[in-house]
């Protein structure tokens, strides 16, 4: 009797399930016709805005070229053409910000893949460089790889922030930091005092490569969580540091950005104490020691102030409950 029972309450589940899967498929069609409609729309907008937008610039230069030609009368009509036409582009791009960039995610994609595989090239050429190949050729052209990742970063960055991804201005201008560190270094000649940094600068860049695929890989999976949640904006990247974000699920990082952060420090300080070395005459030793030490200082304080909002955050919600 249990068992008919049982089975009954079963069949009768199996019926509610099949109801509430009719219901996601009538659902899901509905979305699906609404964001093809959204879709034409935002196409429909955009292809609009261009079109008014070439036009206007057409009748700006002829109103420029006219504006020499024209009585007093007809030059004041003009200015304030002019003028409304200026309006009119700025009212169009505020339009604009709330409407999709084209091939914006498809950047994105390709940024973080750039990202993860020049990440795990430099690691293993670093490796190569220290503990296979005693070479000025070889390490110049890990250098110089460095130099192109890092430009590289930087431009396509901008390009990302302009549409719509949210980078904080310090992991922005630590990249230009980093580009001119490595091209002191890759002007740097072989020499005593090149030699005596070298193992500690390749040993460095092993483990800062070695935490930036830790970072890509963990940043990636905490972002795909958050995003499908609806608390992350699609165009978020992972970065090469500590944002609010990452707090839930990514602070057993923390330990290990600050360690590189300290080696850093330590970088620093022993070019500084390079310098008084009697041997030492190149200039790269201090402008090597300048932007590890600006690297240090910046790092570590933002992440700092990260972790100081999140347990000032977190003081204040338990004395709110």
């Amino acid at each position: 009797m249990a068992c008919g029972t049982s089975a009954a309450e079963c069949l009768r589940e199996w019926e509610e399930l099949q109801d509430g899967y009719q219901r996601i498929q009538d659902n899901h069609k509905l979305y699906k016709q609404k964001l093809e409609e959204l879709t034409k729309l935002q196409d429909g907008i955009s292809s609009s805005i261009a079109r008014q937008k070439k036009r206007l610039k057409e009748l700006s230069l002829s109103l420029k070229k006219c504006k020499a030609h024209v009585s007093p009368e007809q030059e004041e009509s003009i200015q304030e053409t002019q003028n409304l036409i200026k309006e009119r582009q700025n009212v169009f791009f505020e339009m604009e910000a709330y409407l999709p960039k084209k091939n914006g995610f498809a950047y994105k994609d390709e940024y973080e893949k750039f990202k993860l595989y020049l990440t795990i090239i430099l690691l293993i050429v670093s490796f190569s460089c220290r503990f296979l190949l005693n070479s000025r050729v070889t390490d110049a052209v890990f250098n110089f790889l460095l130099v192109w990742y890092y430009c590289t970063l930087t431009i396509r960055e901008s390009i990302l922030i302009n549409n719509g991804s949210k980078i904080k201005g310090w992991w922005v201008f630590h990249h230009y930091v980093s580009t001119f560190l490595s091209g002191v270094m890759l002007t740097w000649p072989d020499g005593l005092m090149y030699q005596m940094f070298r193992n500690q600068f390749l040993s460095f860049s092993m483990y800062q490569s070695f935490v930036q695929f830790l970072q890509y890989y963990y940043q990636s999976g905490c972002l795909y969580r958050l995003r499908a949640l609806g608390e992350r904006h699609n165009m978020d990247l992972t970065v090469e540091g500590f944002q609010s974000w990452m707090w839930r699920g990514l602070t057993f990082l923390l330990p290990f950005l600050f360690f590189g952060q300290f080696w850093q420090l330590y970088n620093a300080v022993t070019l500084f104490r390079m310098i008084q070395h009697p041997e030492c005459k190149e200039w790269q030793v201090l402008m090597c020691g300048l932007p590890f030490f600006i690297l240090f200082l910046g790092n570590f304080f933002t992440t700092l102030r990260v972790v100081h909002q999140k347990f000032q955050n977190k003081n204040k919600d338990m004395k709110r409950n």
